[in-house]
């Protein structure tokens, strides 16, 4: 540590980069997390000194002040990840990048189904006992869960828009006697590989990591936002579902679904909503310093196909880029057996399949990074911080970061999705024009 002053509460909670991942809770016994007024999983104790330990922050995937050895992904990477023999500086290390699905998954997943199918043949080859996953709740919609069999694989393949920590799974990891695979979104891989890092008896135990490549993690607010626009009232719903395909669609043309209070399916097509993924509505402020687009530090990373003709296909296509020899070995057993249907993609077409993305968080995070510290908040090291943009991009990032932060006070004070459009309104508008007038320009060259 630079500075032993610097702790988990005041160098990350108290400036709102807090992700939730919970592992900084690992070595604690007396914790756990619990919601702060933007709807996100926080780290609390019974005794506030107990999250000042300097182990804790070291775990922390924003870290503002990390050890050298592990200072950001890259570092990381070749760590972790040294066999793989590819380099890409958007994507990190890797072996190949495909498209492609499962066919026995597919219709039950959110996307290609290819993690099912990689988490089914970890448990087939007997190189797993457990996954480290997200499933159904007891306390909460959604939670992280220790699955110890294949049969309960089909209730986790979904993607779950909603808060979720690892603290509560990764104690139990400690009494657990077998080794595990881990699903999660880029911030929790790199938790998992810190941990690894600290506490090395967690690389006998983490033996594989799925990447979920992620567009930012969302608010429970969202989910509650989208229930009330779908038709619930008063807040009262279960089993929110984030991704119900058209099999006779587009794969961009999917549902939001759950339960009311007296079991009756809602549903609402996402497209009749609006953006909720370029504005940064009901976003984590600590997406805003992620420059982690392709989820870089896990055995392999898995995606939407946001390409023609792929998302042509209402089913659902996977990007895939796999990082280690045991990741690529499944994929190409996979191919060989028709398990699965993939094709290769060259890295440039992989990376376009995450472009929006891509703009966001390396070509806006030097301004957004700048327009931080102007306040003196700290973040941590970044690798994309250099690109220089346009006023007319500035704009565009200036004006995210308002509606990100107003969505979630807005909605915090009252949970009324009328309410909610009038109050976000003129900002979405302002945002949609200022983003129609930067691509104009860009198109124009001015």
């Amino acid at each position: 540590m630079k500075n032993n002053k610097i702790n988990i509460l005041n160098s990350v909670i108290e400036q709102n980069l807090c992700v939730g991942c919970g592992a900084c809770l690992y070595d604690i016994s007396k914790s756990k997390m619990s919601w702060n007024n933007e709807g996100f999983l926080i780290p609390t104790a019974e005794n506030l000194e107990d999250l000042k330990g300097e182990q804790l922050i070291k775990v922390c995937p924003f870290n503002t002040f990390p050890d050298d050895k592990v200072k950001t992904e890259n570092e990381l990477t070749e760590i972790f990840l040294q066999d793989a023999p590819n380099f890409h500086h958007k994507a990190g290390k890797y072996f190949s990048t495909y498209a492609g699905f499962s066919e026995q998954f597919r219709l039950t997943s959110s996307s290609g189904g290819i993690a099912t199918f990689l988490l089914s043949e970890l448990f087939e080859q007997k190189l797993i006992d457990a996954v480290i996953t997200v499933g159904e709740g007891e306390n909460e919609h959604y939670e992280y869960k220790l699955i110890k069999n294949k049969d309960e694989l089909l209730s986790t393949s979904k993607t779950k828009y909603y808060p979720v920590s690892l603290a509560e799974t990764l104690q139990k990891l400690k009494d657990f006697d077998g080794k595990v695979a881990v699903v999660g979104i880029g911030c929790f891989i790199k938790s998992i590989r810190l941990l690894q890092y600290y506490y090395p008896e967690l690389q006998k135990k983490i033996v594989f990591t799925i990447g979920i490549i992620c567009g930012g993690l969302k608010s429970k607010f969202f989910a509650e936002y989208l229930a009330g626009k779908a038709g619930i009232k008063n807040n009262v719903f279960s089993k929110p579902q984030f991704r119900i395909k058209d099999h006779k669609s587009t794969a961009g043309d999917y549902s939001f679904g759950c339960l009311d209070k007296f079991g009756t399916k809602k549903q609402i097509k996402m497209r009749t909503i609006g953006d909720m993924w370029g504005t940064g509505m009901f976003k984590c402020n600590a997406c805003d310093f992620c420059d982690d687009v392709t989820t870089e530090l896990a055995d392999i990373s898995l995606g939407d196909a946001w390409l023609q003709p792929y998302n042509l296909d209402g089913k659902g296509t996977n990007v895939i880029i796999s990082r280690s020899i045991l990741a690529e070995k499944i994929i190409k057993m996979g191919t060989e057996k028709r398990s699965i249907q993939v094709e290769k993609l060259p890295i440039e077409r992989f990376l376009v399949s995450q472009q929006g993305s891509f703009n966001h968080r390396h070509k806006g995070l030097k301004y957004r990074i700048k327009k931080a510290k102007n306040k003196n908040q700290l973040i941590p090291p970044k690798r994309h911080d250099n690109e220089n943009i346009t006023l007319y991009f500035k704009w565009v990032q200036k004006q995210r970061m308002k509606v990100r932060k107003r969505s979630l006070k807005v909605w915090s004070k009252k949970k009324n999705t009328q309410h909610f459009d009038k109050k976000m309104f003129y900002l979405l508008f302002m945002l949609k024009n200022q983003t129609r007038l930067y691509h104009l320009l860009k198109k124009f060259k001015i």
